[in-house]
């Protein structure tokens, strides 16, 4: 899928799981903290097609989310794809075929989306609140690009940059201290896994039973038959897809907090009265 369909099924899911955790077992998070992890899985949701890098010199081509931060994210996306690739070769059986890029192999694997899960819980645990700070900056920076890629193509990379930074600064200011905040790896992971299924049901696939072998290959590609596959960027995506994102987003924003927001209504109107 492209892009902003990552981002915002990454938030859509994130959203849907906080309202099922506020329903079903009653744990209610404030709007602050709602966000950030929807920010956070936004973001995750894009972080695997950093092994799709353009080019640095020229500030071109890469995947979305290679774009978000201008020549640093490029390179970084460069350095990403090469070690994608680097770990192919080394690990690829016989009936493997031979690659040249790195595209859609570690970065597309559930020890990936476990790895950087544990990394970053590792880094807010460690670190607190500031750690917090710069993981929310570079993950925001993320989910803006994704889900206004639009906006976020006109504007260019420094707009997408303060924005990114602005939210940081909110968060600095409005998060309290001393927490370890691990559910921020938990949105990572979220994201990214997200982000799987969401290329498994495109032609190409994803390796996600990585590193099983089958068949003397280490690196097959799962995903749905082609001739029910969604093509990217086509209507069944844009179209279909991203309103069932929405309409799960905005669902499940109200069901957490619209209940409580009439339920104070009631109570100054109850108050107000003689």
């Amino acid at each position: 899928m492209m892009g902003p369909s990552h981002a915002l099924s990454g938030a859509a899911v994130w959203l849907a799981g906080s309202w099922a955790l506020d329903f079903f077992a009653g744990y209610e998070q404030s709007p602050l903290a709602v966000a950030i992890g929807t920010t956070v899985c936004a973001g995750g949701a894009l972080l695997p097609d950093l092994d799709l890098s353009g080019k640095v010199t020229r500030n071109q081509g890469g995947a979305t989310v290679a774009r978000t931060f201008g020549v640093l994210s490029l390179f970084l996306a460069e350095v990403i794809e090469k070690i994608s690739l680097g770990i192919y070769t080394a690990t690829k059986l016989s009936r493997d075929p031979r690659r040249n890029n790195g595209h859609r192999t570690f970065t597309h694997t559930l020890p990936f989306a476990a790895l950087v899960g544990w990394g970053t819980t590792s880094l807010a645990t460690a670190y607190g609140k500031w750690a917090v700070v710069g993981i929310v900056f570079f993950m925001a920076g993320l989910g803006l690009r994704g889900l206004f890629d639009e906006w976020a193509e006109r504007a260019g990379w420094v707009i997408v940059t303060l924005s990114a930074a602005v939210i940081a600064w909110f968060t600095a200011a409005n998060l309290p201290g001393e927490r370890g905040y691990p559910m921020l790896g938990f949105a990572v992971a979220v994201g990214c896994v997200v982000h799987l299924f969401g290329d498994m049901i495109t032609k190409n696939g994803v390796p996600i039973l990585w590193p099983i072998p089958i068949n003397r290959r280490m690196w097959r590609m799962i995903g749905i038959p082609n001739r029910i596959a969604v093509q990217v960027g086509g209507k069944t995506e844009t179209v279909v897809l991203r309103t069932i994102f929405t309409v799960i987003a905005i669902l499940a924003v109200a069901g957490m907090f619209a209940p409580h927001v009439l339920h104070q209504f009631n109570l100054d109107k109850i108050a107000a009265e003689p």
